[in-house]
């Protein structure tokens, strides 16, 4: 049985690093899509300080659909290209925005969210699965370790979907 523990590293690669341990623990052996990103948004969510939204976002035709998730409901549908998550999926490349207000077509889902990362999530064959999606009511709370981290975390669910 799994059992989430508290990080005790004082810096962010560390605790990154002690998280996707526990990632590893947690997706060890089980490919159920739904119930792998279920848990992994339940720890993060937990694991990590000052998160007011955590979740995927996966593909759907041209768009995305909200997925597992962890915080106050969200946008349901968004299109490819809308948004830090629509621009996640389309550029395929992780979205670091300390301050949504300055982000063009910023989709405030959550009103009080205020910076956000997200990283896409790729198949093997390069196809879209979707995107995970951290927001936080902190100005400026995710900074380039935070985007590495959540890349390795995100690296670490797809490696247990393989």
């Amino acid at each position: 049985m799994f059992e989430a523990r508290p990080l005790t590293a004082t810096d962010k690669p560390a605790q990154y690093g002690e998280l996707a341990r526990q990632v590893q623990g947690l997706l060890h052996g089980e490919r159920n899509l739904v119930a792998n990103v279920a848990n992994f948004a339940a720890l993060v969510f937990h694991a990590l300080p000052d998160i007011s939204w955590c979740g995927f976002y996966l593909a759907e035709g041209d768009g995305l659909v909200v997925g597992p998730f962890q915080g106050p409901p969200a946008c349901v549908r968004i299109a490819r290209g809308r948004g830090v998550c629509g621009a996640a999926a389309l550029s395929r490349q992780t979205q670091l925005v300390p301050d949504v207000a300055a982000f063009p077509d910023h989709i405030y889902c959550d009103g009080a969210a205020q910076s956000e990362v997200v990283v896409p999530l790729l198949r093997a064959d390069g196809s879209l699965l979707g995107v995970w999606d951290v927001d936080s009511h902190r100005l400026a709370r995710f900074d380039t370790d935070d985007a590495v981290g959540m890349e390795a975390l995100c690296a670490e669910f797809m490696r247990a979907l393989a």
